[in-house]
């Protein structure tokens, strides 16, 4: 066999091989999504899987009630709700008024109290006013968030649990206006 013939057939060879490998490559997309599909796995593919947050017990409803006092402050500070309900391992936003009604500007700091005290090892808040000190302007008022989750490990007798925070007075404290959860 001469020369040219023998890398004739090396050319038909290599040019089979080459496609295909391309069609194997080809071919292993549709082959790759039906395995995906048929054990679950990267189930991203399929648009109409929706997420869900497997955390949040949907079998009960909690309710939680807010309350507000002010020791020693000229201000007035309120839920801007008096209470909701909400499933254990849900995300929660609520909000509280406060209106500082003196003629000088007055810092204070809220602390919170729990009611039964065993809520408070499965209360977890994620954003609060009370993490920082707050300064209001006089006459200024502010919507302050509160963000939380009730744990889901909260014992099933406890179907109520109460948020309670009080204001106090920092003298001479110094504070940054516009603490965070204004809106």
């Amino acid at each position: 066999m001469s020369r040219a013939a023998e890398n004739r057939r090396l050319l038909y060879k290599l040019s089979a091989v080459a496609c295909a490998m391309f069609g194997f490559g080809f071919a292993l997309v549709p082959f790759y999504q039906q395995i995906c599909a048929a054990t679950g796995i990267n189930n991203l593919l399929q648009p109409d899987t929706v997420a869900v947050n497997s955390q949040v017990d949907k079998t009960r409803l909690v309710t939680i009630e807010f309350d507000a006092n002010i020791r020693d402050l000229p201000w007035k500070f309120a839920p801007h709700e008096k209470s909701v309900r909400v499933h254990p391992g849900e995300l929660v936003q609520v909000s509280y008024d406060v209106h500082n009604d003196s003629t000088r500007a007055v810092a204070g700091q809220a602390i919170p109290s729990y009611g039964p005290k065993i809520a408070e090892r499965y209360f977890k808040k994620l954003d609060c006013f009370c993490f920082t000190k707050q300064l209001f302007a006089p006459g200024e008022s502010r919507r302050m968030a509160v963000v939380f989750v009730v744990d889901p490990g909260l014992p099933a007798d406890v179907s109520t649990v109460t948020l309670s925070y009080t204001f106090f007075e920092l003298n001479g404290a110094t504070a940054r206006t516009g603490a965070a959860g204004a809106s």
